[in-house]
């Protein structure tokens, strides 16, 4: 007789985590409340804080989940060559932001306590996702298509770039999204030359 498999049951952290993530799609950062989210879930405040101490703690949490989203996508990555691979990876950037706003607003603008620091955190691969844009840098580099700057500069100019333009798009800088698009790519494109492996005079 086959053995029934189980089933695993949603925690009450889970619940805590759920009903956190739904209010912060809604409302925002400003709509988070302990007690707004234990009457969603059907506890008390005090019942919450044996879960997560504190409204930061639900920060953490969602900028751990919106890290988690962003980086599935870059595992999905597929170029072979490592230059597309990049540029898909700064596409995706970009596609995130859109497609799923909140998560990229938690992963990269909460101020999370854990939110990981510069250079530290990063220089140390505690980042899955820039670990594998600097394995495609390197890689690009063994081919001769970039210069010596450290992977780690490359990432964070291009990021930073990256993330500044979302940032002014939402902020109604830009006059369309297709206007938009464009001048993220161009400026994206335009910024990676600077580090091509410039061919030597004779």
């Amino acid at each position: 007789m086959l053995k029934k498999q189980s089933i695993p049951t949603e925690t009450t952290r889970d619940r805590i985590f759920a009903a956190t993530r739904d209010m912060f799609d809604a409302e925002g950062l400003a709509g988070l409340s302990m007690r707004k989210i234990a009457d969603a879930v059907g506890l008390t405040p005090m019942a919450i804080y044996k879960h997560y101490p504190d409204k930061d703690a639900l920060v953490d949490a969602l900028m751990l989940d919106g890290f988690s989203a962003w980086e599935d996508r870059v595992r999905n990555l597929s170029a072979k060559n490592p230059i597309r691979w990049l540029e898909q990876f700064f596409d995706g950037f970009l596609d995130f932001s859109f497609s799923e706003p909140r998560r990229y607003e938690a992963a990269f603008l909460l101020p999370a306590r854990k939110a990981r620091q510069y250079p530290d955190d990063f220089s140390a691969g505690r980042s899955p996702a820039l670990n594998m844009a600097y394995e495609h840098i390197e890689e690009a580099r063994a081919q001769g298509l970039i210069d010596n700057t450290p992977a780690l500069e490359i990432a964070l100019t291009l990021s930073a770039l990256g993330q500044g333009l979302i940032s002014m798009y939402h902020a109604g800088r830009f006059t369309s999204e297709k206007e938009f698009r464009a001048t993220y790519r161009r400026a994206i494109k335009r910024s990676f030359q600077q580090f091509a492996k410039q061919e030597t005079a004779e």
